[in-house]
């Protein structure tokens, strides 16, 4: 027996307000990095409450140029959790630097900050704590850490896209935060990614690395070129979904929210099950719903057997095959990530929806 109707884990969703902002971009004739990008960082950068935003082709652009923005060279060490997407790994390669693997928080699965601290070494140039979800890892205390030692904090925030940390938005308590437009997002540009700062040098510098060493928008002419830099731009047309998405912001944020108090009611007393913490209370905001479930792979099969979508875990990055390190040091990690489990999370999934899932997770526990 299935769902009358497939219950997605995620979707994007887009309407006519996206078609209506690209034709106008392509009535224009000027469809690369422009005007409208420009408008959605500024708009972006007044909802996030930072002085700048850099639009980028994706979050792992975004990481990869604020490690380089900041000094990552050949040889540094950056320190990175073991429990993330492995992108945040790679943009650490891709700069250059070598990612340093630590073990995670077993509430949280967020990087454990005592971990942080042990894995410093001379070489350590700078951190990128994770916002798994949108949960905010311990920034406070990894701040603490790094910034008595003279290390760069870039926030992972690709998740994290308008959630709170004591009143102020992920993202924006490093010297710089990175952030995704991926389709599983809350709001996305098909591809694209942002970083936002408050360092005024520090933007120079990205706005440079982004477009071919200028620091200001060219002709693709006779430009001054002072610096080495690359082509990581956002075009219009991308920008133009961006700014039709950002204003239904605020809704989808409040309906995520919605979708996991919802799921707390409904899992409630079941031993198998433990949500992992959102103090939606408080503006911290859920990307997905997830939880720590036992049997989780064939929890997966008897969802999907109803027609209901989730997504298990990644793998814990040291077991990739590019970063394969030992499981001792990572005990967290390889105990929970098999345990780790996405529910049903789209933006248009309904209360009934969400009941139908906790429904179908209690009988297969009973």
């Amino acid at each position: 027996m299935t769902t009358a109707t497939r219950i997605p884990w995620w979707r994007p969703e887009t309407g006519n307000e996206e078609r209506e902002m690209v034709l106008r971009v392509l009535d224009s004739g000027y469809l690369n990095d422009g005007d409208v990008t420009t408008e959605f960082e500024r708009q972006i950068a007044a909802v996030l409450g930072t002085r700048h935003a850099v639009a980028v082709t994706s979050g792992t652009a975004a990481i990869f140029l604020s490690l380089v923005a900041v000094g990552v060279r050949h040889g540094d060490e950056v320190v990175v959790p073991d429990v993330t997407f492995i992108a945040t790994a790679n943009a650490v390669t891709m700069a250059g630097g070598t990612p340093v693997f630590v073990d995670v928080d077993p509430e949280t699965l967020t990087m454990d900050p005592d971990g942080f601290a042990q894995a410093i070494t001379p070489r350590t140039r700078a951190v990128v704590p994770v916002h798994i979800s949108g949960r905010a890892a311990a920034i406070d205390r990894i701040l603490e850490i790094a910034d008595a030692r003279a290390i760069v904090v870039v926030e992972d925030a690709a998740e994290a896209l308008r959630s709170r940390h004591r009143g102020r938005c992920l993202g924006t308590f490093g010297r710089a935060g990175c952030f995704s437009f991926s389709p599983n997002k809350t709001i996305t540009t098909g591809q694209g990614g942002l970083i936002v700062t408050d360092d005024d040098a520090l933007v120079v510098r990205l706005r440079g690395l982004k477009d071919q060493g200028r620091p200001v928008r060219g002709t693709g002419g006779n430009d001054v070129h002072p610096t080495v830099g690359f082509n990581f731009k956002l075009t219009n047309l991308q920008a133009a979904i961006g700014i039709a998405q950002l204003a239904r912001l605020e809704a989808r944020v409040d309906r995520l929210a919605a979708i996991y108090r919802e799921y707390r009611r409904g899992l409630e007393g079941i031993a198998q099950v433990v949500l992992l913490p959102f103090d939606v209370d408080h503006g911290e905001s859920p990307q997905w719903v997830d939880a720590l479930v036992e049997n989780r792979d064939r929890l997966v099969d008897h969802l999907t057997g109803f027609d209901i979508d989730c997504r298990p875990f990644w793998f814990p990055i040291h077991t990739q095959q590019p970063y394969r390190l030992a499981d001792q040091g990572f005990p967290n990690a390889v105990r929970l990530s098999s345990r780790a489990l996405w529910l049903p999370s789209a933006l248009s999934l309904s209360d009934d929806d969400v009941r139908t899932v906790c429904r179908r997770i209690r009988d297969f526990y009973r």
